[in-house]
């Protein structure tokens, strides 16, 4: 298999249309060839080539920064001696002075597969600028380790944001080359965009079901996105950043993990496998014990789970985190009807709004939880006519 990067590096002529053109790279530390060489550095061995900047988006381009609303500073890359840009610090959109540092630009970024993942918002401002000001933005390609799969619901009009970028599910199922297309058909962008595709990808090929596994490493592609596993999972996990539970933030699997010091979680599995056990498949899931060095919790014994992908008996056909995290919640509610869920903070830059209604694009999801008249066929429906929509509208831009 040959990702994006290596097919331009590999072909003089896909290089051809950028000769005598500033070039600028949008990365971060999985940026890598599949022979861990940073694609900046590999772009650099290109005598024919001209890297003129570098753009990083949320974590930095060192990918440095911990967790959200942690903001990253431009510097100058000492190895190469060129201004490295930040997209998540004084600003998220591409200001003019940014956008005149180049001719075309290449974004080289790995993305997880889910709608709350920054980087394909990013990818959305960098689309909408490079049309403003008539760039060319060049995308390659890199897996979807989450899979062909999809999943969530669709987000509301008006609860666009940054971890919010279309009425796209919370697991897409994209490549970023196909999401890149599909954003300018649905959004209306007139921009002159090349995708280099990989070349060998199955999104559906096991045991990987979208990653390569032998032929790619896995590099974090933000410091808590620390595995296979966690990718597999995070499309369910990262609604608890709305709630006063724990998403293993502060332990060795972040993301893998829920739990909480004041619940009992034989019986929240037990109830869980009462209401939705069809819900419960495609992975095992452990109780377990944890304590959060930082983040929620610190220092306190929570009762958890986590779910496991990494094994022969793992089926993304059935596994379904989104809704497994959601079963999770509605069986808290019906054990504990008092649990106070739902954290208020400003998330993402969005004020006066609740956090999971922030993550989920619109209150509908929390709403369910909620209500205790809502039962599993109430969700499931609504899920199953959002996946087809969002289905319907992809199918032209499959390239895999």
């Amino acid at each position: 298999m040959q990702l994006g990067i290596e097919r331009l590096m590999s072909d003089e002529s896909l290089r051809q249309p950028l000769q005598g053109k500033k070039i600028a790279l949008v990365g971060h530390p999985a940026s890598v060839t599949a022979h861990m060489i940073h694609s900046l550095d590999a772009l650099a061995t290109c005598s024919d080539l001209r890297i003129s900047a570098v753009f990083g988006p949320q974590h930095g381009m060192r990918g440095d920064k911990q967790d959200n609303m942690i903001e990253s500073s431009d510097f100058v890359d000492r190895k190469h001696n060129i201004p490295v840009f930040s997209l998540y610090g004084e600003v998220r959109r591409p200001t003019n002075e940014m956008m005149s540092s180049f001719d075309v630009l290449l974004f080289d970024v790995q993305d997880l597969g889910c709608r709350i993942y920054t980087y394909i918002t990013t990818l959305l401002y960098l689309l909408e600028a490079c049309a403003e000001k008539g760039k060319s933005i060049w995308i390659l390609d890199r897996p979807n380790p989450a899979g062909r799969h999809i999943e969530g619901n669709l987000l509301d009009d008006g609860w666009q944001s940054f971890v919010g970028a279309g009425r796209i599910v919370m697991r897409h199922g994209l490549t970023v080359g196909e999401i890149a297309k599909w954003f300018i058909k649905h959004h209306n962008i007139d921009v002159d965009l090349q995708v280099i595709p990989m070349d060998g990808y199955d999104p559906n090929a096991a045991p990987g079901y979208g990653w390569p596994i032998g032929d790619l490493a896995w590099v974090n592609p933000s410091p808590n996105a620390s595995s296979l596993n966690m990718a597999r999972c995070y499309s369910g996990t990262v609604l608890l950043e709305g709630t006063k539970l724990s998403e293993g933030r502060g332990t060795t699997v972040p993301l893998e993990i829920m739990g909480a010091p004041d619940i009992d979680i034989e019986k929240i599995l037990e109830k869980m496998s009462d209401l939705a056990p069809q819900w419960l498949q495609g992975a095992y899931i452990r109780p377990l014990y944890f304590e959060p060095t930082f983040h929620k919790h610190v220092g306190k014994l929570c009762q958890g789970f986590q779910m496991h992908t990494d094994t022969n008996d793992y089926n993304p056909n059935t596994f379904k985190p989104f809704r497994l995290t959601l079963l999770f919640l509605k069986a808290i509610r019906a054990l504990y009807p008092d649990y106070k869920i739902w954290r208020q903070f400003d998330y993402e830059y969005e004020k006066g709004k609740l956090p999971i209604d922030v993550i989920n694009g619109g209150p509908v999801i929390r709403e369910w939880v909620d209500d205790n008249n809502a039962c599993i066929h109430d969700l499931e429906k609504l899920l199953k006519q959002h996946e087809q929509e969002w289905f319907d509208s992809i199918q032209e831009f499959i390239v895999y």
